[in-house]
């Protein structure tokens, strides 16, 4: 395995080197490995903490949030995209144990193995340290995604929130136009969104629906960026 020390530095927190590895342990490389113990149970711990950090910030710093806006935040924070965005920025990829499958496939930089593998960490850091330490963790991973209010409501899932600003605004039709590129073992797609006659955001993902997400995610921004622009002239 790769040395870890950077990436406990940019974690902010020293991790057992056994518990770490047992959090960076994917099933993939785990069966290869005649069914060593994998970190899927990490994962699982990681996930309550990581909801219950979320949702104690969000309902401390929010007094004037009804519980249905307080719920739709928590799920941007936690949702597999924002996950695999904190681990892509984290380096994370490069230090999980894969399978030659998934290493093939490009595994990563999946969004599912990211999310899950952040996960872990954030299991494994309470098993070592308990769950202070754990949520500070978690708040500096996640803090300027909190930061970013109007965001997080959009997403939760950045199609759903395109196609309400477009019908709000009677702007015209939606459609994805995809393409792929690459071999069977390694496809990327790349998504433009048309809305009426006009295209708008661009995305790429591993998938379809990943590069359909990210164009309505860059298509919401292109917008609401226009509109503020629009609103700070005539003010």
């Amino acid at each position: 395995m790769k040395n870890t020390e950077e990436l406990m530095k940019r974690l902010g927190v020293d991790i057992d080197a056994g518990t770490l590895r047992l959090a960076l342990t994917h099933r993939s490389y785990a069966y290869e490995q005649g069914g060593i113990p994998t970190n899927e149970r990490l994962e699982f711990l990681g996930d309550s903490i990581l909801g219950f950090s979320v949702t104690d910030a969000l309902y401390r710093d929010n007094p004037d949030l009804s519980e249905g806006e307080l719920a739709k935040r928590r799920s941007a924070v936690v949702s597999t995209r924002a996950l695999a965005g904190i681990a892509r920025g984290l380096g994370l990829g490069e230090y999980i144990l894969l399978g030659q499958g998934e290493k093939l496939t490009n595994g990563r930089d999946k969004s599912s193995i990211l999310a899950d593998t952040t996960e872990a960490i954030i299991g494994a850091v309470y098993l070592d340290h308990g769950i202070e330490t754990a949520r500070q963790m978690v708040m500096r991973l996640v803090g300027p995604l909190l930061s970013n209010a109007e965001a997080l409501g959009a997403g939760t899932d950045w199609k759903t929130s395109i196609q309400e600003i477009a019908a709000g605004r009677k702007m015209g039709d939606i459609e994805y136009r995809v393409s792929g590129s690459g071999p069977d073992h390694s496809r990327s797609f790349v998504a433009v969104l048309h809305i009426g006659d006009k295209a708008y955001g661009t995305g790429v993902g591993h998938s379809k629906k990943e590069a359909e997400q990210e164009a309505a995610a860059a298509s919401w921004k292109m917008i609401n960026a226009k509109e503020a622009d629009s609103t700070a002239a005539g003010s």
